[in-house]
């Protein structure tokens, strides 16, 4: 009997400490899931981040981005060329856009019209806010240019590609950079989805060979091919498209952008000096939402 009631009696005092050991285990399992969680969760945060940091940014051409073409020393057309989108000049006078046979509204004094532009045409010489406006866009086009010419390549493979000679290659999202002039006798293609961003910057000059075209080109998998308002051609010196030759993309350029007899740009033309054209199309790309 003195034993049965001493079995008893250990029997309550150790049957807790066992409930207390078996909570401390739950709680410990518990704070190892948790904790293991967190380190997930931390990790998709940091993968989240590294993928973000390794996809190219656009530049943000600001108001500039208002125009098919803008540059500061003039836009020379030989008729009839079709510029769908704005054109400016500035700080030069509006007498510098020429070939156009440009009426002025006689209503605001604020912008000109032409056939040949499906927008309106604006220069400093005009009524306010025109004079301001163009002030803040001109900035803005130097910005971009800034931005772009001061940007890293994605990896060294696209550093220098084919020297320049660019003719046949397919490029796909990513920054490329040459130290010299680029040129392409034949056509190129521009391989990606609609939210890739590409960015060529060059310190020398762009040849565009005559009938050479620019193909934008669907990524496996992909809906819809790049589109022009994503491909940015930072110019250090002048751009030349050849005759019925091709091109997409915005040109930010140091330099004159000339295109050629029937020569076209899916883009917009932003020029530190002037822009001409031989009865060329130039469609400014649609602004994004």
């Amino acid at each position: 009997e003195v034993e049965v009631e001493v079995r008893r009696r250990t029997e309550k005092v150790t049957h807790p400490l066992a409930r207390t050991r078996s909570l401390h285990a739950s709680v410990s399992q518990a704070s190892m899931l948790a904790m293991h969680t967190r380190k997930m969760t931390y990790g998709a945060m940091i993968l989240a981040l590294v993928s973000s940091a390794a996809a190219t940014p656009p530049v943000l051409l600001g108001t500039a981005g208002n125009f098919a073409i803008l540059t500061k020393t003039g836009i020379s057309t030989v008729p009839s060329s079709s510029i769908h989108g704005n054109i400016g000049v500035s700080p030069i006078a509006a007498t510098a856009m020429t070939g156009f046979s440009l009426i002025k509204d006689t209503a605001t004094g604020q912008f000109s019209m032409s056939t040949q532009v499906t927008g309106q045409a604006f220069g400093p010489t005009y009524a306010q806010p025109t004079p301001m406006k163009l002030t803040t866009a001109v900035g803005d086009l130097m910005l971009a240019y800034t931005d772009a010419a001061g940007r890293n390549v994605s990896s060294s493979a696209n550093l220098n590609v084919k020297g320049g000679s660019i003719t046949g290659e397919t490029f796909t999202t990513g920054v490329y950079e040459w130290g010299s002039s680029v040129v392409f006798n034949t056509g190129i293609s521009i391989k990606g989805n609609s939210t890739d961003i590409f960015l060529f910057k060059m310190s020398g000059s762009l040849t565009v060979a005559e009938n050479t075209m620019v193909t934008l080109v669907a990524a496996d998998g992909s809906d819809a091919p790049p589109l022009a308002k994503n491909i940015v051609w930072q110019v250090g010196g002048s751009v030349s498209v050849g005759a019925s030759a091709h091109l997409e993309g915005v040109l930010l350029v140091a330099k004159e952008a000339a295109f050629g007899t029937a020569s076209s740009l899916n883009g917009r033309i932003l020029s530190q000096t002037a822009a001409t054209l031989d009865q060329a199309i130039i469609v400014a790309p649609q602004l994004s939402p």
